[in-house]
């Protein structure tokens, strides 16, 4: 999937293809594909998926969706790289990679991020630290114009100082405040985050395992779904759908439709 594009440059290329388009026509065009892209199946599952998101004691975190979790909904997988992208560039949603998994991404749509980053800040104040403008630059002059996943220190600095003068104090004040991680094979990149996400990262391995087990340990390693969606997790605060979604988009487990319903199937190596 590409990232690096910019979506003013894609239109500068779209523009240099299609010079014989009149403007209003070409207006019109990009109207159409972003209805097209509005009422696409990508992003009905995403609306579904975020309205669907379990309900977690002790924990705010705004509803985020696995990567994976649409892969099970939406069939052609390709199409939904291609709509999270333009998704991406359009500023409708960040993609965040998590560190449970060499290819783990959330989707989170871009306002419930800002209210995520927002309550993390007053947590911040909460502690009693010294909570700067960094906070406010981040989000102007970072947030709005770095898309990517990750981004580099010289670059995070240049754009926080678009801001005012930069301190490395306002580096750690964002890492702390979980805005920030950095990464581990090159310490000079950071990766966006999704601030207060700890615990139910861990909840996510944990499930995942738990989940697997359950259904390895029956005959045939398959149960009817209607049988494990009633089953509740001793190790993840998140639900049994949140995880069946993800293990069948990542492959782990199948689905199967036989006379007597749905049957979850652990996959063969």
């Amino acid at each position: 999937m590409e990232i690096c594009e910019s979506s003013s440059t894609s239109r500068k290329r779209r523009r240099g293809e299609e010079e014989a388009i009149p403007e209003s026509q070409e207006s019109n065009e990009s109207i159409s594909l972003e209805d097209n892209l509005i009422f696409s199946d990508t992003m009905v599952a995403l609306r579904m998926m975020r309205t669907q998101f379990p309900r977690i004691d002790k924990v705010t975190v705004e509803p985020f969706i696995l990567r994976s979790q649409l892969y099970s909904s939406v069939k052609d997988r390709t199409q939904v790289d291609r709509d999270l992208e333009s998704l991406r560039r359009e500023k409708v949603l960040r993609i965040f990679k998590l560190n449970t998994g060499q290819d783990d991404h959330a989707v989170m749509f871009m306002e419930d991020y800002l209210n995520q980053m927002k309550r993390a800040v007053k947590n911040m104040e909460a502690k009693k630290q010294s909570v700067l403008a960094v906070f406010q630059w981040f989000e102007v002059h970072v947030i709005h114009s770095k898309l990517e996943p990750c981004i580099g220190h010289q670059e995070l600095c240049l754009l926080l100082s678009l801001g005012g003068k930069v301190k490395d104090e306002d580096i750690s004040l964002l890492i702390n405040a979980g805005l920030l991680t950095r990464q581990l094979i090159d310490p000079d990149m950071y990766w966006f985050a999704i601030p207060n996400i700890g615990s139910l990262l861990k909840g996510l391995t944990q499930g995942r395992k738990e989940v697997m087990s359950v259904v390895k340990r029956k005959k045939y390693k398959e149960m009817m779904l209607v049988v494990i969606e009633k089953k509740r997790l001793r190790f993840s605060p998140l639900d049994m759908r949140f995880h069946l979604r993800d293990l069948l988009g990542s492959g782990h487990l199948k689905s199967l439709h036989t006379p007597a319903g749905i049957v979850i199937r652990v996959v063969k190596d």
